[in-house]
C-alpha cells in the first residue's frame, strides 16, 4: 500500500514503460561505447597517415550516424591545407587552395577558437556561410578540434545526424575519438618519418650505376610497403679492367641491421673479387663464399653474378652463375619475355666447397637482361611461379619501351604494394 492507500502496481503499465526505457538508454550507452571502441581499435590498427585520416572521418560518422562528415587538416598559422571529406557524392581528400575553406564561417570560428561546436539549426546560424555552391544542404553540426601533443592538428566535422540534433552525449564519445585520432595521427606521422629515414639509409649502402657509352642501365630500390625494416637486398654493376659490364644482384637472409651490414660486406667482398679475377662468374662466387666462410661463419644469401661479354662479331653473350638466386630475365622486342632457368646452385653459406656452373646465352639485338630479388614476385595471394609469369608478362609489353618504362612499369604491376624489398637491375647492350 501507498501512504494514499492505493497501490504500488496499480499502474504497470507506465512502471513497465520507465524499466524499458531505462534499458534502451543503457543499451545505446553500451551500443555508442563499443562502438568508439572499434572505431579506436581500428584507425589505431593503420599506420599510413592518409588512411588514417579517412578512417577517422568514417568513425565519427558511424558513432553519431552522421550524414556528412569532414577533417580540415591545418597548417601552424591555422590554414586549411587538405580536407578530407565523406559521405558527399564523392569521397574525397582535397589539397588544392581554391577547394580548401577560407577560414570563414563556423569552420574559422573552430578554427580561431579550438573547443566543440554544436549547431541545432544551420539555416538560422549567422556562422553559415561561404558552402560552395554544390555543397549539400546540411541542418545540423558537431565540430571538435584534434589535437597532436599541444598542437591543433585539424578539426573534424560532422553533420546531419539521424533523427535530430547532436547531444551532450555525441559530443562527448566524439570528443573521446578526436583523442585517440591525435595519438594515430601521431604514430603515422612517426611511421612516415622512419620509413623515410630507413629508406634513405638502405640507398647509401646501395653503389650508383656507372656510364658506359651506348649502354642502357637502369636499377631500383623500392622498401617494402609493410612496416620499415632495414633489409639485405643489393644490387651493383662493376666495369672491370677488361670493359666487361659484370651484373650483381643479391639479398641477404634476415631483415634487420645486421642483414644489412652483411649485405654492404658481401657487396664489397664482391666487386673486390670480381676486380681480380675477371673471369668465370662461377669462380668468383666460389671465392667470396669462402672468404666469407672464413670471416664470418658462412652468412646465407643469394646472389646472381653475370658477365655481358662481347660475343662473335658484334654481339653480346650473358654468362651467369646462380647462388640459389631467381634467374635472370630475357626481354627482347617483339618476343615473349623468358626467365633463363638453369642450374640454380645453392645460397653462400651452405658449404663453400661445392661446384658451381656457368650457364650462357647469346642474346638478340635489343635485348634487355633484368636481374631482380624475390621481392618483386612474392605475394601471399599466389606462388613465387605466378608472380614470375606475370612480371614476365609485363616485361613483354614494354620490351620495346626505355628501360626507364620497363622498371617503372614492373614496379607499378602490383599497384606499388610490396611485402618485401625489391631490388632491380636493368641493362640493355648497345644495338
Amino acid at each position: 500500500m501507498t501512504p494514499e492507500g492505493g497501490h504500488l502496481f496499480d499502474r504497470p503499465d507506465e512502471e513497465l514503460g520507465r524499466i524499458q526505457a531505462g534499458l534502451r538508454q543503457l543499451a545505446d550507452q553500451y551500443g555508442m561505447l563499443r562502438g568508439l571502441l572499434d572505431a579506436v581499435l581500428a584507425i589505431g590498427a593503420e599506420l599510413e597517415l592518409e588512411p588514417v585520416l579517412h578512417r577517422i572521418v568514417e568513425a565519427g560518422r558511424g558513432l553519431v550516424r552522421a550524414r556528412y562528415g569532414a577533417l580540415g587538416v591545418l597548417n601552424e598559422a591555422g590554414q586549411f591545407i587538405e580536407m578530407i571529406s565523406s559521405g558527399f557524392c564523392r569521397d574525397h581528400s582535397s589539397a588544392r587552395g581554391e577547394e580548401l575553406p577560407h577560414g570563414s564561417g563556423l569552420l574559422g570560428d573552430l578554427v580561431r577558437d579550438p573547443r566543440p561546436l554544436r549547431v541545432d539549426d544551420l539555416a538560422t546560424h549567422p556562422g553559415a556561410a561561404g558552402f560552395p555552391r554544390e555543397h549539400p544542404v546540411m541542418t545540423t553540426l558537431l565540430g571538435v578540434p584534434i589535437r597532436v601533443r599541444q598542437a591543433i592538428y585539424g578539426n573534424l566535422y560532422l553533420a546531419d545526424k539521424a533523427g535530430g540534433p547532436f547531444t551532450a552525449e555525441d559530443q562527448e564519445v566524439v570528443m573521446a575519438l578526436a583523442g585517440a585520432a591525435g595519438m594515430a595521427i601521431e604514430n603515422a606521422r612517426l611511421y612516415r618519418r622512419t620509413c623515410r629515414a630507413t629508406e634513405d639509409f638502405q640507398r647509401r649502402l646501395l653503389p650508383e650505376m656507372p656510364h658506359l657509352e651506348g649502354w642502357e642501365l637502369q636499377a631500383r630500390f623500392q622498401p617494402s610497403s609493410r612496416a620499415p625494416c632495414i633489409g639485405g637486398d643489393w644490387y651493383d654493376l662493376i666495369r672491370l679492367p677488361d670493359g666487361v659490364p659484370c651484373l650483381v644482384i643479391g639479398d641477404v637472409m634476415g631483415h634487420d641491421v645486421q642483414a644489412a651490414i652483411v649485405m654492404s660486406q658481401i657487396s664489397n667482398m664482391l666487386r673486390v673479387i670480381a676486380l681480380d679475377e675477371q673471369e668465370s662468374p662461377s669462380r668468383i662466387l666460389r671465392r667470396l663464399d669462402r672468404v666469407l666462410h672464413w670471416l664470418h661463419g658462412g652468412p646465407m644469401a643469394t646472389v646472381v653474378v653475370a658477365r655481358l661479354e662481347q660475343a662473335a662479331g658484334s654481339g653480346r653473350r650473358l654468362r651467369w652463375t646462380s647462388a640459389g638466386h631467381l634467374p635472370p630475365l630475357l626481354a627482347v622486342p617483339g618476343e615473349r619475355a623468358r626467365y633463363l632457368y638453369a642450374d640454380v646452385g645453392v645460397p653462400l653459406g651452405v658449404d663453400p666447397d661445392l661446384p658451381r656452373t656457368d650457364n650462357h646465352v647469346d642474346l638478340p639485338g635489343g635485348a634487355a637482361v633484368l636481374l631482380h630479388t624475390d621481392g618483386l614476385v612474392e605475394n601471399r595471394d599466389h606462388s613465387i611461379g605466378q608472380g614470375m609469369d606475370q612480371i614476365a608478362a609485363v616485361a613483354t609489353t614494354h620490351a620495346a619501351d626505355p628501360l626507364a618504362r620497363l622498371c617503372d612499369a614492373l614496379l607499378a604491376h602490383p599497384g606499388g604494394a610490396f611485402e618485401d624489398d625489391v631490388a632491380l637491375l636493368a641493362v640493355r647492350p648497345p644495338a
